[in-house]
């Protein structure tokens, strides 16, 4: 039986997959996006349905605006279709890319990749979705540990992770009157293939990041599944407006 149901961006695979099996597994319903990934995004809906889950996968590219509103009437009929509801309870604005430069060599292209992606997106993606979701209900924004410690490479990615969790405190403020909750996780180094899987594949960089965490190890996509599960539940219904820091204790 489905209790919730939850829209992740970018939830084929890395975190977006992790958060959606483990939402999952807390009877939420899953509407996931996917840019590329159609046969992973098919591949983790039949992983859900297999566990007696119900979801539904959508393509969505977040760079694009001009898409939102033809994507925005596909989750409605989705809705109404896959779980006969008319608004949903929980977005998470997951989808996110890597770009890694240094700040004298970052290009305009990458610059405006990076707004796209993890500012411009999530801003209008949520404008359009906003009737769809519950008054009461959850939005959770992706920041980035970045944004507390640093790391050369990543300037204007976490520059944009920064923006991200201030927009995250005035979502709340504003949409406070409808009760719905606005926060942010902020994960710090995890083994995906979050810029070129470098954390993950590489044994050298592996080492180095886990050394540098109080819990000596490199986080693992469940660790922030599960923190997204539990932060996005009942039990954490007073939190509201504030980043949570998912990092196992990194650079602290």
């Amino acid at each position: 039986m489905t209790d919730r149901i939850a829209l992740i961006s970018g939830a084929s695979r890395g975190l977006g997959r992790a958060m959606a099996l483990h939402l999952a597994g807390s009877r939420a319903g899953i509407i996931g996006t996917y840019r590329t990934g159609a046969a992973e995004a098919d591949a983790l809906k039949h992983e859900i349905e297999a566990k007696g889950g119900k979801a539904a996968m959508i393509p969505l590219d977040v760079t694009d605006t001009s898409g939102f509103p033809r994507f925005t009437e596909a989750v409605a009929a989705t809705l109404r279709d896959t779980f006969s509801r008319q608004q949903f309870d929980y977005l998470v604005n997951n989808a996110g890319i890597g770009v890694r430069a240094n700040f004298a060599e970052t290009t305009e292209a990458q610059f405006d990749a990076l707004v796209a992606t993890h500012l411009r997106g999530p801003v209008f993606l949520t404008q359009r979705l906003l009737p769809l979701i519950k008054d009461g209900g959850r939005i959770l924004n992706v920041s980035s540990g970045f944004v507390r410690f640093t790391l050369p490479g990543y300037s204007v990615y976490a520059a944009m992770k920064a923006a991200t969790e201030v927009l995250t405190r005035f979502m709340a403020v504003e949409l406070g009157e409808r009760r719905i909750r606005v926060n942010a996780i902020a994960p710090g180094a995890i083994a995906t293939d979050f810029a070129g899987g470098a954390v993950r594949d590489n044994e050298a960089v592996h080492a180095f990041v886990a050394q540098g965490i109080a819990l000596g190890r490199v986080g693992l996509p469940d660790d922030i599944g599960g923190a997204v599960a539990a932060i996005l539940s009942d039990d954490m219904g007073w939190a509201n407006g504030t980043c949570f820091d998912i990092s196992g204790g990194q650079m602290l």
